[in-house]
């Protein structure tokens, strides 16, 4: 005859001993899932309008309200923000813009020109900012790869 002895002083135990690990594959599943998820969409957050900026090794800018996009594609078309604007309509916007500015916290302008355009649209660009009183004007290109 043989004897079933289990530990713990002649007691028997019953079932299964509680486990004292915690079973982190569940959390490890939806973290992959969550980090190929902002993989996927993180590039499509970056602006609405697809310019390819030069690049440059200046420091990125401290803001405290939300600054005006300008953005000129390789085909020269002008966007305020998202909105696709002609040279006309965007003096008259930023007239506007400048109008409801306050003198004590000018508006942040960021120019965001592809890097194949030519110069004088650029410069026509800054013209019309500068007629119309908006002189905070950030230049948007890319962080060096050096």
């Amino acid at each position: 005859m043989a004897m079933n002895l289990a530990p713990g002083n002649g007691r028997r135990v019953r079932g299964r001993a509680p486990m004292s690990e915690i079973n982190v594959t569940p959390f490890v599943d939806v973290m992959l899932v969550l980090l190929i998820i902002f993989m996927v969409t993180a590039p499509l957050l970056v602006a609405g309008v697809p310019v390819d900026l030069p690049e440059s090794r200046a420091n990125a800018l401290e803001q405290d309200q939300e600054p005006v996009q300008i953005s000129i594609d390789q085909d020269g078309r002008i966007y305020l923000d998202d909105d696709e604007m002609s040279r006309n309509a965007l003096a008259t916007r930023l007239n506007e813009i400048a109008a409801n500015q306050s003198p004590e916290d000018p508006r942040q302008i960021m120019l965001r020109g592809d890097k194949t355009l030519d110069y004088g649209l650029i410069m026509g660009v800054m013209g019309e900012l500068n007629r119309a009183g908006l002189n905070r004007v950030s230049l948007v290109t890319t962080g060096s790869s050096e």
